[in-house]
């Protein structure tokens, strides 16, 4: 599909672009600076496109930013359906970890991952938008505490370990990567607390 930018015409004749490769650029501003600090202006010049041309194309800001979520999670986490799919509790916990590091702590997308960068960037400003992000972590949430249930009615992890607890550590630990690399922690520091945290994990 092409989108028209009318407010750019060549010999009367409006200029095309591609919205998914604009909406792949918004995406990185977004990653880079999150959605508050995300100016029009800084998208508009990434995306090659107008104003005007965005509205149309993508709905407002917030709209835009939605979208760009959904490309985010469409190919930065696909590596979580995969985990979700580890034949055991620990190989699920370590696939979601170090999925994250090469996804957050690579060399060539932006630090830090999109939906926590967009959940503390969001202030009182952009409550809409907020919910919208605790929706979509609590349902990301649920989906491992769905396959951590099942581990133990399986005998892959102890009668004594609460599933739900246990989904809300391994969640906790992957937004704190999320943070610290954005931070500017050493991809060795993280490995180690990766490494750390699967040492402690129960029933193995």
């Amino acid at each position: 599909m092409k989108c028209s930018d009318n407010s750019t015409k060549a010999r009367g004749r409006p200029r095309e672009f591609d919205p998914d490769t604009a909406l792949a650029s918004a995406l990185r501003v977004f990653w880079e600076h999150g959605y508050e600090s995300a100016s029009m202006a800084e998208l508009t010049e990434a995306m090659g496109i107008t104003k005007p041309s965005l509205y149309a194309c993508f709905g407002n800001k917030e709209a835009l930013f939605k979208k760009a979520l959904d490309l985010y999670e469409r190919e930065k986490l696909s590596y979580v359906k995969t985990a979700l799919e580890a034949p055991t509790a620990r190989a699920v916990a370590e696939r979601l970890l170090n999925g994250a590091l090469e996804t957050h702590c690579g060399s060539k997308d932006p630090q830090g991952c999109l939906n926590v960068i967009g959940m503390v960037s969001c202030t009182a400003e952009a409550p809409a938008l907020r919910e919208h992000l605790v929706t979509r972590r609590a349902s990301s949430e649920a989906a491992v505490v769905e396959r951590l249930v099942q581990a133990r009615t399986d005998g892959d992890l102890p009668e004594s370990i609460d599933p739900k607890a246990l989904a809300q550590c391994l969640m906790t630990v992957l937004q704190g990567l999320a943070v610290k690399s954005r931070g500017g922690a050493s991809r060795e520091d993280l490995q180690d607390v990766v490494n750390t945290f699967l040492i402690l994990w129960p029933g193995h």
